[in-house]
């Protein structure tokens, strides 16, 4: 079955999942090609690029960045004066916290779901998981289909764990996943033993079988699978693929990021973005902190803070900051009170959220929690105006709308959203 986004997931190879979106930016939607529907959007671009750090579990809001100094929910962390006039942040992210004159903190999300399921595809699509058979795509997704590609890598990687799928946006959309960042990815070169001229020649022979079992098919699918094998080959022989590789990376900057997989992550996401990704996609679990919450935090401290602020550094000091949107992003908060066990419950009535570059106008605080940290006390935020933010950054209309491949008419985020101006100069 073909879709108007240009693929059919049947015939789709790891290929088209790494560089298919090349193919999506030639896609139509509603007949209006992509360059026509950004010229159209209500904003000129302020960013180029995203790089989305994703906590799952739900990271405590009062623990991070919604400090509550004096109040019997604070809990152990004292807040720090911060390179911006009047914010403070945890003590936790004492490196984060000389880069907040480049940063915006949303302190006043109103979430909906309390449950990890539904709040995590809530974060990630903007919309409710109602249970029907609507999948919706996640930002990442959403982003890259409606921007053109910049060059031979994918043009959406997610890091240390699998983003949300791409759903009616179709295969060509998906995240090329990276499990371990820098280790070299197996489907990209030919196996141990085989050489060049031994693998190019099992390329054709696989060319002339695909050929033969897509004489049955359309035209469309048929072609489909022509471009999908030969996508995939450039790739493989693509100089920019160095681009995933840590292995000769100076040590003093691996250091500097941390001697971690956190660490490891972001120094990736950097060099992916400086080589033309659009979204990258960090992952990283672990706040789920029913127990024990503040030694827990101060260790997801020690691994976030060096990678996150050398990230924002670098991105700085290359002149790449200006374009990239970093965004760090839970899928909600935890309570105030801590419980018997010394950690902190799911808590979805207000969290925060952390932006930089990207256009961001840096040291603004959007909104606030009351005393407590408990409730919205100003300016409370929709999560999908979350989405609506990004997509604003990238040029993109957030209240424009697809058809999908059943004949479905949706928006790319959901109705009612509205970007956070306040974030942007």
């Amino acid at each position: 079955m073909n879709d108007q986004f240009g693929c059919s997931d049947y015939y789709q190879t790891r290929r088209r999942m790494l560089k298919g979106t090349g193919l999506a930016s030639l896609a139509t939607f509603l007949g209006m090609p992509v360059r026509d529907i950004l010229a159209a959007s209500p904003q000129a671009a302020t960013a180029e690029h995203v790089i989305l750090f994703w906590n799952g579990g739900g990271m405590s809001h009062i623990d991070t960045w919604d400090p509550k100094p004096g109040r019997p929910t604070a809990g152990e962390f004292k807040p720090i004066k911060t390179s911006a006039d009047g914010v403070e942040i945890s003590e936790i992210f004492p490196r984060i916290s000389q880069q907040m004159h480049n940063a915006a903190l949303i302190r006043s999300i109103a979430g909906t779901n309390g449950d990890h399921g539904r709040a995590t595809y809530e974060l990630q699509t903007s919309y409710q998981n109602v249970g029907n058979s609507t999948i919706h795509p996640g930002i990442g997704s959403v982003v890259v289909s409606q921007r053109d590609s910049l060059g031979d890598l994918p043009a959406f990687v997610s890091i240390g764990g699998r983003a949300p799928k791409a759903g009616y946006l179709g295969q060509t959309c998906e995240a090329y996943y990276v499990g371990r960042p820098g280790e070299r990815d197996p489907y990209l070169t030919f196996p141990q033993g085989i050489s060049q001229e031994q693998g190019n020649k099992r390329l054709d022979i696989l060319a002339k079988m695909n050929l033969r079992k897509t004489k049955n098919l359309s035209s469309d699918e048929m072609k489909a699978a022509e471009v999908a094998l030969n996508d995939a080959v450039e790739l493989m022989q693509s100089p920019a693929l160095s681009a995933f590789e840590l292995e000769n990376e100076d040590p003093k900057n691996l250091e500097r990021y941390g001697q971690t997989e956190f660490g490891r992550a972001a120094l990736l996401a950097g060099k992916l973005v400086e080589t033309g990704v659009r979204f990258v996609q960090v992952n990283r679990g672990g706040f789920d902190n029913h127990s024990n919450i503040f030694a827990s935090m101060r260790t997801h401290g020690e691994t976030m803070d060096p990678a996150i602020s050398s990230l924002l550094q670098d991105l700085e000091e290359t002149g790449r900051l200006d374009k990239t949107l970093v965004v760090v992003l839970s899928e909600f908060g935890r309570t105030p009170r801590v419980n018997d066990n010394g950690g902190r419950d799911h808590w979805a009535r207000v969290f925060s959220c952390f932006m930089a570059g990207g256009g961001v106008k840096g040291g603004t605080v959007v909104g606030s929690s009351d005393k407590d940290g408990a409730m919205p006390e100003d300016r409370p935020v929709q999560v999908s105006d979350l989405h609506a933010s990004i997509l604003h950054a990238m040029g993109i209309d957030p209240k424009h709308e697809i058809t999908t491949p059943n004949g479905r008419p949706m928006t790319l985020v959901r109705k009612g959203a509205r970007p956070v101006t306040e974030l942007f100069g």
